[in-house]
């Protein structure tokens, strides 16, 4: 670990093996709390490569459990993190309704670490278990279209960076490489990324990928489609910007996007969402992410196709149906 150490302090970029190994190390273990805070303070200071992004990545899946689900026939949508907004739970509850909707979604997500409340976090305050098996996942798959891989479950090798990362209280390439080790490897993703230099990273990597993907960033620095200001978006046909009168839809104020400040009071909002009780801005921001999954996955679809699709799983009470059936499962 110090000899790749000392080529990141003489400001030289590693190679996918070399990114590789460093992960490896990281995730069995084998780097001290020292080595892994300075390892990860060199990305805060300089840009990730494509093939450094890429070796972690590899790394950390080949380390992961497998669900063993049947499918990668499924869909996630995740942002980054690290935007420092403190939102309502966007991308969360995007997934719901994307179940709702009738598509299979595998969402993988973890708790807070520089924001107030993670996917799990509000999860896990509205009942959802993280010890089931793997056939009780396939179950929550095939019952409910959806079923939650809580990171910490399926990658024990991020164990070992848990607590640096909590010390450190800041965003770390963690951060950035959570919404590419999903470990049921779904075929199709809608990313939110917290700059646009991470999005064209994304961009640059998911290319290389069989997977059907939209990486989004606001430009006022949210990492979802906050309908707050323009947006980037990045697909396989290129990148566009894109704004809230462009999707038929209108602005929001960034208040009008606020989480709550603890577990509960975030649980009490995504419950809210799904019983109809939403604002015009949190149904607008949720259903307009859904969108963008369902166009992922119904490529001939519009985005107002997309839109009216999500509405109707809002709407008719099926994504809160989809929350339900997970629990029960």
């Amino acid at each position: 670990m110090k000899q790749i150490l000392n080529k990141l302090f003489d400001q030289q970029l590693l190679t996918h093996p070399e990114a590789h190994e460093a992960m490896l190390r990281i995730g069995q273990g084998e780097a001290n709390a020292a080595e892994m805070a300075a390892f990860m303070s060199v990305y805060r200071m300089r840009p990730i490569s494509v093939p450094e992004l890429a070796g972690f990545r590899d790394a950390l899946l080949s380390l992961s459990r497998d669900p063993e689900l049947g499918t990668r026939d499924t869909v996630d949508i995740v942002g980054t993190g690290g935007d420092g907004k403190d939102t309502l739970n966007i991308s969360t509850l995007a997934c719901f309704v994307v179940a709702g909707a009738g598509y299979k979604v595998t969402k993988h997500g973890n708790i807070g670490v520089s924001s107030v409340c993670g996917s799990s976090d509000v999860l896990q305050q509205l009942g959802v278990d993280f010890g089931v098996g793997n056939d009780v996942l396939k179950r929550q798959l095939e019952q409910a279209n959806i079923c939650f891989l809580h990171a910490p479950a399926f990658h024990p090798a991020m164990r070992h960076a848990g607590p640096v990362r909590r010390e450190l209280g800041v965003r770390t390439f963690f951060n950035i490489l959570g919404p590419l080790v999903n470990p049921a490897r779904p075929k199709f993703q809608v990313a939110g990324t917290f700059s646009l230099e991470l999005l064209r990273l994304y961009h640059y990597l998911l290319q290389q990928t069989d997977v059907r993907y939209a990486v989004v960033h606001a430009l006022d620095g949210y990492d979802e489609l906050s309908l707050t200001a323009a947006a980037k978006l990045a697909t396989p046909e290129g990148e566009r910007v894109v704004t809230a009168a462009d999707l038929g839809l209108s602005l929001n104020r960034p208040e009008e996007l606020a989480g709550g400040h603890t577990a509960a009071k975030s649980a009490a909002i995504f419950v809210d969402v799904l019983e109809g009780r939403a604002t015009r801005a949190q149904r607008d921001v949720v259903t307009a992410n859904a969108a963008l999954a369902i166009g992922c996955l119904e490529p001939g679809f519009s985005f107002a196709d997309c839109l009216a699709a999500a509405r109707e799983s809002l709407d008719s009470g099926r994504a809160r149906k989809a929350l339900r059936t997970l629990i029960s499962c």
